[in-house]
Order: C-alpha cells, then sequence, then structure tokens
C-alpha cells in the first residue's frame, strides 16, 4: 500500500500510530460488514416467517370456506328431509320452522363431529320429532354414503302445541305444524360402549 504523506504524517503523527489507526479503521470496516450481514439475514428470515404467516392464514381462510360450505350442505339436506316428510309421517300439509333453525343445527352436528375419526362423513343423522304422544321418526340425514357410520347423531325436534283448542271443532281437522326453537342432540359413538351424549340447544 501506499499512503501519502498526509495521511501517514499529518497532524503530527508517526508511522506507528498511524497504522494504529488504519488497523482500527478496518476492524470497524469489517465490524459494519458484518452486522450488515447479519441485518441481511433477520430480515431474510422475518420475510420467510411472514411468508409462512400468510400461508397459514391462506389455509385458515380454505379450511373456513370448507366448513361454510359443509355447514350450508348439511342445512341443505336437513330442510329436505323435513319437506318430504311433511306428508308422510308428520302427517301435516304445512311445517312451520324458526328462522335459520337448519342452520343452527347442522353448525351444532357439524361441532359435534369434529372429534370423530371420518368427521362429519362418518354421521348417520337421525330427525325424530318429540309430542305429547311421544318420539315419532321423521328421517334420516347420511352425509357420506360410501362409508360405515362410526357414531349416530339425533335430533329431536319440539313440537309447539295446539293453539287455541276449544276452536279446534271450528277450524277442523290440525294441518299445521309448528317447531319449537329449541332442540335435543343426542350422540352415539357406534365404535363404543359409552353412553350417549345427550346436549340440549
Amino acid at each position: 500500500m501506499v499512503y501519502s504523506q498526509a495521511l501517514v504524517f499529518g497532524h503530527g503523527l508517526s508511522a506507528t500510530s498511524e497504522e494504529e489507526n488504519l488497523a482500527e479503521m478496518w476492524r470497524k470496516v469489517l465490524k459494519r460488514l458484518r452486522g450488515a450481514k447479519e441485518t441481511t439475514g433477520r430480515l431474510q428470515k422475518t420475510n420467510s416467517s411472514s411468508s409462512l404467516e400468510s400461508d397459514c392464514s391462506l389455509e385458515d381462510d380454505d379450511l373456513e370456506a370448507s366448513i361454510q360450505l359443509q355447514q350450508k350442505d348439511l342445512a341443505v339436506r336437513i330442510e329436505k328431509c323435513l319437506v318430504m316428510a311433511k306428508g308422510s309421517s308428520l302427517q301435516c300439509s304445512e311445517l312451520l320452522v324458526p328462522v335459520r333453525m337448519s342452520t343452527r343445527i347442522a353448525r351444532d352436528v357439524l361441532r359435534v363431529s369434529e372429534h370423530e375419526p371420518c368427521g362429519l362423513r362418518g354421521a348417520l343423522i337421525h330427525l325424530f320429532t318429540e309430542t305429547q304422544a311421544g318420539l315419532r321418526r321423521v328421517g334420516t340425514v347420511t352425509p357420506e354414503h360410501s362409508l360405515t357410520p362410526t357414531f349416530e347423531l339425533s335430533v329431536v325436534f319440539r313440537v309447539d302445541p295446539q293453539r287455541w283448542p276449544p276452536l279446534k271443532h271450528l277450524l277442523g281437522p290440525e294441518k299445521v305444524l309448528r317447531f319449537r326453537p329449541e332442540y335435543r342432540l343426542i350422540k352415539r359413538k357406534l365404535y363404543s360402549s359409552a353412553s350417549p351424549t345427550v346436549m340440549e340447544f
């Protein structure tokens, strides 16, 4: 290396002290370079972790959309089963069901199915009505026909008692059936000897 006289001997410094200053300067430069590399590494890690977080959030969105589709499909199946049962097992000309009741039932069925080996696909869902005369079977919903069910769910609808009983003879035979907002959900595992679980909603 060639140093100019001004650099080596400037400000009354000796050559030895100037070499020490140069060495110190190079140490500082190297330290800065190392610091810059560490910062870059941290930024890369941060970027990669943020990309992982964005991937996870995308997966969460996909999962949420899938659950919503399952819930909607199950609600439609329950409604179809009730419509088909109107003229047969329910023996009524009009069935009045509370708003969004089938959606609530579908949501609760999905919730109790999530820890099962096959999830909702392993369910066999029976629908019943509960009246003063006892239980009456309405129908069955099978989410997946190709699988052997691993558990049974019984949804028990409660029928609203007759209104204005003294006027019944004037209005003719009752053809309108009204469900109450509350219902019972009974879960029985087919692969276990445990007692059925009864949930009130």
